[in-house]
């Protein structure tokens, strides 16, 4: 069961990838450095996102309030980042960190549960990224940053994209080499046992959100830079994708199970998935149909019962 939980990903990933193929096989529309770019393109949309939100799912929480800093971020980089960037790219993680230390301190100062808190934080960033901006759009002047943030590099890359590939090598390498991702299991595991076994877990608690909220501000930011534009609404639709793909990347929503591996791979099948429904043309709400499609085939082979009946079947003798 555990390999099998450690290769569903991947598992989806081409079942995804092949069905597209199929589908596709008169055209030839899906295997073209078109459509790959475009699927990175998403990735880079909302990876960052999903980075984020499943340290907390991880840890056994969860994280609303990413839809909300993702748009807050863009539009405080805009805002403070049209004379100098990086002021922007600076000021908007400040914001995304010290909104995600918040909440895990409140979570864990009053013992409260992270969804309602992070909801509270989800309408708060709205909020404040509607009075930051009056409810408008506000533009980037540096259309020259905009377009280099876009701009194809190997064919199939972006700036935007070989940024977000960089933060999960990092993300894989830190779970690889440290403890900290032993410690995010065991805590999303049994919490009381990591306690017992040393785990400072609201230190951890803390800091996966303060991360988490960092994240999704980065992402926005960068999104909005390339956009050359941000606005209140205009950003407010990663969540449910972000979800989907740490869900299909073996992320658990109960906790301690997943890795940045597997959430990249997830990722990568939604974003394959929309670039490739995109490149057969079909109307926007297919997409969504096949997406939750995906979704809830996962979850029934995923169920409990369904899972130690299979187990049962592969025991049982000839």
């Amino acid at each position: 069961m555990a390999r099998y939980l450690r290769s569903r990903p991947i598992l989806v990933f081409l079942a995804v990838l092949i069905s597209l193929v199929l589908v596709d096989r008169a055209e030839g529309n899906i295997l073209t450095t078109a459509t790959v770019f475009s699927s990175l393109q998403y990735f880079s949309t909302f990876g960052l996102v999903a980075l984020g939100l499943a340290l907390t799912m991880l840890i056994g929480e969860f994280d609303i309030s990413v839809g909300g800093l993702f748009g807050l971020g863009g539009c405080v980089a805009v805002l403070t980042g049209n004379t100098d960037p990086w002021v922007g790219i600076a000021v908007a993680l400040s914001t995304g960190l010290l909104f995600g230390v918040a909440q895990g301190l409140i979570i864990t100062g009053f013992r409260l549960d992270s969804v309602a808190v992070t909801l509270g934080g989800l309408l708060t960033a709205n909020g404040l990224a509607y009075v930051l901006t009056l409810n408008k759009t506000i533009t980037f002047d540096n259309i020259d940053l905009a377009l280099a943030l876009n701009e194809p590099i190997g064919v199939v890359l972006s700036p935007r994209s070989i940024v977000v590939i960089a933060f999960f090598l990092v993300a894989i390498l830190i779970f690889g080499t440290t403890r900290i991702g032993r410690d995010l299991i065991a805590t999303g595991s049994d919490r009381k046992a990591a306690m017992i076994s040393g785990v400072r877990v609201d230190r951890l608690l803390v800091a996966s959100f303060a991360v988490s909220g960092a994240l999704s501000a980065l992402g926005g930011a960068l999104l909005s830079y390339g956009l050359a534009s941000a606005s209140p609404t205009g950003l407010t639709d990663v969540l449910v994708p972000a979800i989907a793909a740490a869900i299909l990347g073996g992320v658990s929503l109960s906790g301690g199970v997943g890795s940045p591996f597997g959430l990249m791979v997830g990722i990568l099948t939604i974003s394959v998935l929309r670039s490739g429904l995109n490149a057969l043309g079909v109307p926007p709400f297919v997409n969504d149909v096949v997406s939750g499609t995906i979704l809830l085939a996962v979850a029934i082979v995923d169920a409990p019962y369904l899972s130690r009946r299979l187990r049962r079947l592969a025991l049982r003798p000839g």
